[in-house]
């Protein structure tokens, strides 16, 4: 099924659902019993096929025929049995006990009770911002369940304890009552299907290769009708939340989370490998992160983190809704919070310091190599800026963008407004010079970072979609003492629509196969290959990599990059999650899409295709 089927047959359900939620439940409740009743097809037949041919080998009919036919039976009776009986690894981290813990297994005892939901079976804490409870099969398709719920330790850091338990209770909700147990019947299915697909992907044998064509064509049809069933539980998991913990403490939970979530993945975690610098071996991170996510974000950081998640919208990559959406459920507003004063670590009890040293070391030996790794990376970038700086008075544009650049990478707050200032001095409308000065400019220079907006928008093509959203983030920012602008902001605005259909084209280019046409060797440099290499070293999923540029129609002067990464091991929603974090995230200098090796692109296409792996980088 390819994607547009996909999103036609999701919003299919949804109108379905809309119209009629019983109807469509019903709906959803034979198409999983049709996965069910293939199964036992299979299985009755392989059955039979091996109680009639093994009387007739026995009574001394050898033939090779029969021979083969016991065999084809025996393969059928294995893959029936082994969709019958998947079984799922038990999830990472730290299991904790109510003895160690009894705090927070008394609030989960009293989220239950006030929500008559079953038993949570084990609790693990780990080192992610995220909490979830997982119920998976006990005994695969053939019913059962295991509650599992995954608490990260630094959300128990970022969040005071009311807003902890409505978070606590949105994923406890999950399994409330009959339309809780229904959807998640719904869910543990999926996890079976889905965890067979995988476990079968490389069996070649015939019978496997009957599941695996079953499988192509129901699971994603399975996926696609059980989506608004998916998206209407994430809604009355809300809803619940908000009715035990009241909707202002629900919405400002989620807000919180996702301004402090950004500012993790966008300054803390930088910052924290910064110290490779200075530090030859690797340094614990929790301890300092318990600190510093006690404190209120930077406003300007936080209004900006705000404004792009409410811009997000609902879509059909995630089932989960968007946070204006479900903010608007609750009832709640979309503004910053009054941020939380102490987290809830307390609720771990007098094992807490314990734990944060427990991971601070499991985080250090899981790191030591790409620690080790981003240490030599820094060195050479140091060597590199020196270089460049005794080399200035001579330097050209490409030169003073490339020190100010490097400068950033050992120091954020760097200074280096002079650098682009004095490259538009010997190259006046150098576009990467006047992206970086616009960058650097203050807040309250309005009318320069507008003007430099305006050059770097005449300048060519290539950034004036970056320079129009730049312009109407700016004009759409109130400021004290600075009136707001509408003839100016009306102009730029439609200046993004005119830059967004050659943006969009440039995408579909970027993203159409074959994916090894109009490409080449990448156009790195030293550095900036150490520092992609760095990144993905940090990426423990990623055993291999590679990197190519590609040419696009649209826009044939910009840098793009198609990254290829081997994956083993994982399920392939979670490599299409970690793929769009990997493109969110690596430091290339132009538009990049990641792709993993599997069935398009495979690994031996990539192998002809992608030139040399640059991760691990050779010699390694």
């Amino acid at each position: 099924m390819d994607q547009a089927d996909f999103v036609h047959m999701v919003r299919m359900s949804e109108q379905a659902s809309a119209h009629d939620s019983r109807a469509y439940r019903r709906g959803v409740a034979m198409f999983a019993a049709l996965g069910y009743l293939w199964v036992l097809g299979c299985l009755s037949l392989a059955l039979a096929l091996v109680a009639w041919l093994v009387p007739q080998l026995i009574h001394g009919r050898v033939r090779i025929g029969l021979l083969w036919g016991l065999v084809a039976a025996l393969g059928l009776l294995w893959a029936s049995l082994r969709a019958l009986w998947v079984r799922f690894d038990a999830p990472e981290g730290l299991a904790i006990t109510a003895r160690e813990a009894p705090a927070l297994f008394d609030a989960l005892e009293r989220i239950r009770k006030k929500i008559h939901g079953p038993p949570i079976h084990t609790v693990y804490l780990d080192g992610e911002f995220n909490a979830s409870i997982r119920q998976t099969p006990r005994w695969g398709l053939l019913g059962g369940a295991v509650n599992t719920l995954t608490l990260g330790l630094p959300l128990l850091m970022a969040l005071d304890k009311p807003r902890l338990l409505a978070v606590l209770t949105h994923e406890y909700g999950h399994l409330r009552g009959d339309h809780g147990r229904f959807a998640a019947w719904i869910y543990r299915t999926r996890l079976s299907w889905l965890r067979l697909h995988d476990s079968m992907r490389n069996d070649e044998s015939v019978a496997a290769a009957a599941t695996q064509a079953f499988l192509n064509w129901y699971f994603p049809r399975f996926a696609a009708k059980t989506f608004a069933l998916a998206r209407q539980d994430e809604y009355e998991a809300d809803r619940i939340a908000g009715r035990l913990l009241g909707p202002e403490v629900a919405s400002a939970a989620l807000i919180e989370i996702e301004i402090k979530s950004a500012w993790l993945q966008q300054d803390f975690w930088a910052g924290h490998w910064r110290h490779a610098a200075t530090q030859a071996l690797p340094v614990g991170p929790f301890q300092a992160m318990q600190a510093q996510l006690g404190l209120a974000p930077e406003p300007g950081f936080a209004r900006e983190a705000l404004r792009h998640a409410l811009a997000r919208l609902s879509d059909v990559a995630d089932t989960h809704p968007s946070l204006r959406d479900r903010v608007a459920t609750l009832g709640g507003q979309a503004v910053l919070p009054d941020w939380s004063r102490r987290g809830a670590v307390s609720l771990l009890g007098e094992g807490g310091p314990r734990w944060i040293e427990h991971f601070d070391n499991q985080w250090c030996r899981d790191n030591a190599a790409a620690w080790k790794q981003h240490h030599a990376w820094l060195a050479r970038v140091r060597d590199r800026v020196q270089a460049l700086a005794a080399s200035r008075a001579t330097s050209n544009a490409n030169e003073l963008v490339e020190e100010a650049s490097l400068r950033r990478q050992l120091d954020p707050r760097a200074e280096v407004r002079s650098l682009y200032e004095l490259a538009l001095q010997r190259s006046s409308e150098h576009a990467a010079a006047l992206q970086g000065l616009a960058r650097t400019l203050a807040e309250e220079d309005r009318a320069t970072r507008l003007q430099v907006l305006q050059r770097l928008w005449d300048a060519g093509r290539d950034r004036r979609w970056w320079a129009a959203c730049a312009a109407v983030q700016e004009l759409e920012t109130s400021r004290p003492g600075q009136a707001h602008d509408a003839v100016a902001l009306k102009l730029w605005r439609e200046r993004i629509k005119q830059a967004e259909e050659a943006e969009e084209r440039a995408w579909e280019d970027l993203r159409q196969e074959p994916y090894f046409s109009q490409v080449t060797r990448h156009d790195l440099s030293a550095c900036e290959l150490g520092e992609v290499q760095a990144e993905l070293a940090r990426c423990q999923p990623v055993v291999r990599a590679w990197l190519v540029s590609k040419t696009l129609r649209e826009f044939p002067n910009r840098r793009a990059y198609l990254v290829f990464v081997e994956l083993p091991g994982m399920a392939d929603e979670d490599r299409f999650e970690l793929c769009r974090w990997l493109e969110r995230n690596l430091s290339l200098p132009g538009a990049v899409l990641v792709l993993w090796a599997g069935e398009s692109p495979t690994l031996e296409e990539i192998r002809r295709g992608a030139f040399e792996a640059v991760y691990p980088a050779q010699g390694a």
